[in-house]
């Protein structure tokens, strides 16, 4: 399960003294360059990448939700949204050393619980599918890394240290340790089969990425053609069984 209680970023009344806001935000920042290897210094960092001020802006903005200024809490979300085009609930519970790549078009809903050392790229949504209030909107738990434009929608659980291929749709749970792409998202990788860089870093080779989908359809292409030779060979054999009964008949 997720260490979001551990961390002490838990929303609502868990029992746990949270973390104060600027040490959360030095792990944001530190984070940064071991996953990116653009971001040169830390205070480039700070001033130029839209997915930390976003981070930014939540931290403080979850601090008031949870202490019961939601009106506050939601007007310095929309700013948050406004400067950095990411649009994070003051509600959702985001764990330690969160990075969002590129920061654009990324949503996270009210109800979404992030674990710690979870990555997202742009135009990744924490969604829900329903109107109901309560739990609506998925759990991240740590280590997950979601590719660009995925959707991940409804109170599913995506496991730890799984991966989210760009653009698929998640409308399951997700099992640890296991790379899900399409849609709707399959299982194509589990984590014995995952190539692990140095220092534990995760492998971001998406062009060998598994197409179960170009599979699939190399196999029925292969099976097509197969089935034409044989029926091209029942026909020549039919063919030749009737010709000597016409000259016969003749």
């Amino acid at each position: 399960m997720t260490n979001v209680v551990a961390a002490g970023v838990e929303s609502g009344d868990s029992g746990v003294k949270p973390e104060p806001i600027w040490r959360l935000i030095a792990e944001d920042l530190g984070c940064v360059k071991a996953r990116d290897p653009a971001a040169r210094n830390t205070l480039e960092t700070l001033l130029t990448y839209p997915g930390v001020h976003a981070l930014i802006w939540h931290r403080f903005a979850n601090a008031l939700w949870r202490r019961g200024f939601r009106f506050a809490g939601r007007f310095l979300s929309w700013f948050g949204r406004l400067v950095s085009n990411v649009d994070i609930h003051p509600g959702a519970t985001i764990g330690r050393r969160f990075f969002i790549d590129h920061g654009a078009s990324v949503v996270i809903g009210e109800t979404a619980v992030v674990g710690n050392d979870v990555t997202l790229y742009h135009g990744v949504t924490l969604g829900g599918v329903s109107w109901k209030p309560g739990k609506r909107h998925p759990t991240l738990e740590d280590n997950v890394l979601v590719g660009c434009g995925a959707k991940i929608l409804g109170p599913i659980t995506v496991g730890a240290g799984s991966r989210v291929g760009a653009n698929s749709v998640v409308i399951e749970d997700v099992p640890p340790g296991v790379t899900v792409v399409g849609i709707p998202g399959r299982i194509v990788r589990d984590i014995r089969e995952r190539r692990m860089l140095a220092g534990g870093k995760i492998d971001l080779e998406h062009h060998l990425m598994p197409d179960p989908v170009g599979d699939a359809i190399r196999s029925l292409l292969d099976r097509i053609e197969f089935l034409e030779a044989r029926v091209t060979h029942l026909q020549g054999e039919v063919t030749g069984r009737t010709r000597p009964s016409r000259q016969a008949a003749e």
